[in-house]
């Protein structure tokens, strides 16, 4: 990756590192690599609720446009309804503007390409050398050879809303739902969806104001819904982030149910129903060995990732896998959709409470979370992926490992961006743990600092 495309798209504090110039060139930029295939592209746009969306959105059309593309502004919506709406509009690519979790002075812009996948590495590379380069593609074309902003008749919430119900056959009529909507991008589209399946839904951080986005609420923050759901008697409780990819749940006793839970309790559904090939499932090296233990049980094999969605993403391409995804709620089913999508997730986990004819935390008990410790040893940057062959540090994971007798494991990984590496030490003692995972990464520094 370059200097601009990060995982997951261009993101910064807006107007100050994610400027309008920039967006305007990324969206030249992008019109023109588009414009190799077709002669006149259009782009989806739709973005959540910061008060730079505005600014953002009207900088990347106009470079669009300026480069001959069309425009179809698809609103505030979450980023994986981009994913579909491309498709449905037969678009050549999707724009999403949105900095996901983060506060409300960031933003970001990421691509999707016609088939609703994230643009692959040499594309944004294309992209980027483009912009760092200086490279003027404009043309300075004029009259009717100019982009302009389409008019679909339709309405692209309600298109994605119907799509959402479409991947489920349930009616949710006697169950009480607790969403909270980060005052982000799901803040309509939500409750539209779990309401006209018959839920009766109560709503909070639906009032975004492009200030309040992720603030105190949502999947980072499931403190007030936890709150919620246990005042309200709920069934269910579900947390988006701010561009809605991810979900995070409560039970009923307002308890979290994080990623690894939500996998579990889907895959275990899809294994029988007969939709989980293979009885594979993809999660990151650092999903927790909860996790691992509780699919062994019920037959199912665990293929493990790198961190990050677009490494699980990858995976189940290859594998063939059907559901993946990380702790955090980022969940991917991929025989709906090509990325993660927290209402789909939540859609499928009711489904899944709902057909086992049981509650949701006796479902989440059947997975025992390890307490997981994360210690960071300061390492010369040169050195940190030496600690692999190693035969010192080698030894000293196996009697680590040896020493919590099967019931914990050790994950040592290099970080992408400081001179450092992470140990992560999971196990059912969390002091015995602490002082394994301080000694490791006292050796890593010793060694290799």
């Amino acid at each position: 990756m370059g200097k601009l495309f990060g995982t997951d798209g261009v993101r910064g504090v807006a107007n100050s590192e994610l400027t309008p110039e920039l967006a305007y060139n990324l969206g030249k930029a992008g019109a023109y690599v588009l414009t190799k295939k077709e002669q006149k592209p259009v782009v989806l746009i739709a973005r959540d609720t910061r008060i730079s969306g505005d600014m953002l959105e009207n900088s990347i059309t106009a470079g669009i446009l300026a480069m001959g593309g069309n425009v179809i502004k698809a609103g505030i919506l979450p980023t994986p309804a981009v994913a579909y709406l491309v498709r449905h509009f037969k678009a050549d690519a999707g724009v999403v503007i949105s900095a996901s979790h983060n506060p409300f002075e960031y933003n970001g812009i990421k691509f999707f390409n016609g088939e609703g996948f994230k643009l692959d590495d040499n594309i944004e590379d294309e992209i980027e050398d483009i912009i760092l380069k200086n490279i003027d593609v404009n043309s300075h074309i004029t009259g009717d050879k100019l982009g302009r902003c389409l008019d679909t008749g339709e309405d692209a919430m309600s298109i994605y809303a119907n799509y959402l119900k479409s991947t489920v056959d349930i009616d949710l009529k006697g169950l009480k739902l607790v969403i909270d909507c980060a005052n982000g991008a799901a803040y309509k589209v939500a409750e539209k969806v779990f309401s006209e399946l018959g839920a009766k839904v109560i709503a909070i951080h639906n009032d975004p104001n492009g200030i309040n986005i992720n603030e105190i609420c949502g999947s980072t923050h499931p403190e007030k819904l936890q709150e919620m759901v246990v005042s309200n008697g709920a069934d269910v409780g579900l947390a988006f982030d701010g561009d809605a990819d991810r979900l995070i749940a409560v039970d009923e006793l307002g308890r979290i149910v994080d990623g690894d839970k939500v996998m579990y309790i889907c895959a275990k559904m899809m294994k029988a129903n007969g939709q989980l090939p293979g009885d594979l499932v993809t999660a990151t090296v650092m999903s927790n060995l909860g996790l691992h233990n509780a699919l062994e049980k019920i037959g199912c094999k665990l293929e493990l990732t790198q961190v990050g969605d677009r490494y699980v993403l990858e995976s189940m391409l290859k594998t063939g896998c059907a559901i993946g995804g990380e702790q955090s709620g980022h969940i991917i089913f991929l025989n709906c959709s090509t990325t993660g999508d927290g209402i789909l997730s939540a859609l499928q986990l009711i489904k899944a409470v709902r057909d086992s004819g049981s509650k949701l935390s006796l479902l989440a008990d059947e997975v025992t979370i390890y307490p997981q410790v994360l210690k960071n040893a300061k390492v010369k940057n040169e050195n940190k992926v030496k600690y692999m062959s190693d035969p010192d540090i080698v030894d000293e994971i196996r009697k680590l490992e040896e020493a919590m007798a099967g019931e914990g494991r050790v994950l040592i990984r290099p970080s992408g961006t400081e001179s450092m590496v992470r140990v992560m030490i999971e196990g059912k003692d969390i002091e015995q743990i602490t002082k394994l995972a301080e000694n490791l990464a006292s050796l890593l520094t010793e060694k290799f600092g």
